[in-house]
């Protein structure tokens, strides 16, 4: 099965000058002085602003924010991330989150400004080995979770139902393997709760996007879907799009053989293929392609992993 050509990881950022301009106005108030300098960040599918900002005092901070259109649910996400973000301790390696503001039906968030850029697409051995090892350090150090999250079968519950759904749902165009294993991949897919169950404080959305790259730091941004889980779900969930993105396949990453990574395995490669079957999302016009394109990738390593015909 072919990958799909690398679809961008980004969606459709709102420039500086179009966010609400009390949200403008309170972001010079705390760092002291009018913002001159505003600069659009690439990466991520959030229909708001990202955008490293300088007050003319000299302060610089990293500001996303995100109104109340195009996408309804974005607020109540970027409320989330910013309970999360406010919580996380200092080993977790994150920017820190300064303040939030809410005007208007607009959200926004200020970080401390990290020198750091996403990881080079296509992946870079030296910068995917520095990546691997920062996400197996981070499990290690969070587990047990510092703070209070959902469990990952609570947070990703309904997400991870994508072949018992497509049991009642028109398959044209499935993946023909797929096709003949749907019952059998239902039944696999129904265990990854149980599998993925454990102690650990999850990101549980890596990818390149999600991440920064500063000398040997690695910074992990963007926690709304934070969650506590078995250790090794950040690593593995993170796989399909790194092999989708020029890196190496996932079974050389990861050969655990054990049965609960293809069960949870399966919750994942379901959610991808489901997802990149529906309408695309209001102000999301890119998110579809890029589950696809993991999708071919993680059902690939499903075939890999569970050698049915």
């Amino acid at each position: 099965m072919s990958v799909p050509t690398n679809p961008p990881a980004t969606g459709t950022r709102v420039p500086w000058l179009d966010v609400h301009p009390r949200v403008r106005a309170a972001v010079g108030d705390f760092l002291g002085g009018r913002v001159v300098d505003a600069v659009t960040q690439d990466g991520g599918f959030s229909p708001g602003a990202a955008v490293r900002v300088r007050a003319d005092g000299g302060r610089r901070a990293f500001v996303k924010a995100v109104g109340p259109g195009p996408n309804p649910d974005s607020p109540g996400i970027y409320r989330t991330e910013a309970a999360i973000a406010a919580a996380l301790p200092a080993s977790v390696p994150a920017p820190r989150l300064l303040t939030t503001f809410e005007v208007d039906g607009w959200v926004a968030l200020v970080f401390e400004e990290v020198e750091g850029r996403h990881p080079e697409i296509p992946w870079r051995r030296d910068e995917l080995d520095l990546v691997l090892a920062a996400v197996r350090r981070m499990s290690a150090e969070l587990t047990p979770a510092p703070i209070d999250v959902p469990a990952i079968q609570e947070r990703l519950g309904d997400s991870f139902s994508g072949w018992r759904k497509l049991l009642g749902e028109d398959t044209t165009g499935l993946d023909p393997w797929a096709l003949r294993h749907l019952d059998a991949l239902a039944a696999l897919e129904s265990g990854w709760g149980e599998a993925a169950a454990g102690d650990t404080l999850l990101h549980s959305d890596l990818r390149a996007d999600n991440l920064l790259v500063s000398g040997e730091r690695v910074y992990v941004v963007d926690w709304p879907w934070a969650c506590r889980g078995v250790s090794w779900f950040d690593l593995m969930a993170m796989l399909p799009s790194v092999a989708m993105q020029g890196g190496p396949p996932p079974h050389e990453l990861l050969p655990d053989p054990d049965p609960a990574v293809t069960a949870v395995l399966a919750g994942l490669a379901g959610y991808f293929v489901r997802q990149s079957r529906q309408p695309s999302p209001p102000g999301l016009p890119t998110v579809r392609g890029f589950q696809h394109a993991q999708g071919v990738v993680a059902l690939e390593w499903l075939r890999h992993r569970t050698g049915w015909a």
